[in-house]
């Protein structure tokens, strides 16, 4: 049986695929909740900009593990999908970054923050460079893709999903 056709492999992209469907269908609620207004081309608004500020304090304090800050920023429905493929919940991520579990020495775009916004919704994506030490697994530094649905909630930028790709495939060589 090739690579391609284990129950393993098939198992993975099929959940690749239903999460892409669940955003799909997100983005196409609150897409239908709110007017239809986009920013146009990308980080070009006072409130694009607000978005991105938001994300580079938040991986701020990521590196810092400085939960006063961090955890506001995570809507309590967040969910991280990091480049092992293991979906990460709120408490499962924060706790772990707290905990010292997921250390983040280095945590920084190294692409431009580009911003879409739709409403009380917003999209990022860019790449970083990361150098982060995982309690069991060891250290990994590698470049990554990063795509994140950001909601406006009480007036706040809080971010809903995240999902994440290690550049050149992960485990990084």
């Amino acid at each position: 049986m090739d690579q391609l056709t284990t129950p393993r492999r098939r198992t993975r992209i099929r959940a690749a695929l239903a999460a892409i469907g669940i955003l799909l269908v997100a983005v196409t609620a609150v897409a239908a909740a709110a007017p239809a207004r986009s920013s146009g081309p990308p980080s070009d608004s006072p409130e694009a900009e607000r978005v991105c500020e938001v994300e580079r304090t938040r991986l701020h304090a990521l590196v810092e593990a400085n939960m006063a800050v961090a955890g506001p920023l995570h809507a309590d429905d967040f969910q991280l999908i990091p480049p092992p493929g293991v979906a990460l919940s709120r408490e499962e991520y924060l706790g772990a970054v707290a905990a010292g579990a997921i250390d983040y020495l280095t945590f920084e775009p190294i692409s431009e923050i580009e911003v879409r916004l739709y409403g009380r919704a917003a999209f990022v994506t860019y790449q970083s460079h990361i150098d982060i030490v995982v309690s069991g697994l060891g250290r990994f530094e590698h470049d990554t893709w990063h795509t994140y649905l950001y909601e406006k909630r009480q007036g706040h930028w809080q971010v809903v999903w995240e999902q994440a790709t290690a550049i050149g495939g992960f485990p990084p060589a």
